[in-house]
């Protein structure tokens, strides 16, 4: 009974230590989320652009398009 016993205590002891050192992961989880997080948790509002802003975007892109294609088509 006695080894019974020590066995016992000694996973107990174990238990206490597991405890405590996963109290201490999670305080180091939790300020590192913290720190990642400074703007509060609120996200950056999405950018949002105008149709002219679009247009103009994709115009530019076919002309790069068409640019490289001729450019293509010559060689």
């Amino acid at each position: 009974m006695a080894n019974l016993a020590n066995a016992v205590n000694v996973l107990v002891a174990e238990q206490r230590s597991l405890q405590s050192k996963l109290s201490r992961v999670e305080a180091a989880i939790t300020a590192l989320r913290q720190v990642g997080n400074e703007r509060g948790g609120a996200a950056r509002p999405k950018r949002v652009l105008s149709v002219a802003a679009r247009r103009r975007i994709a115009a530019a892109q076919r002309a790069r398009w068409a640019k490289y294609k001729a450019q293509k088509k010559a060689a």
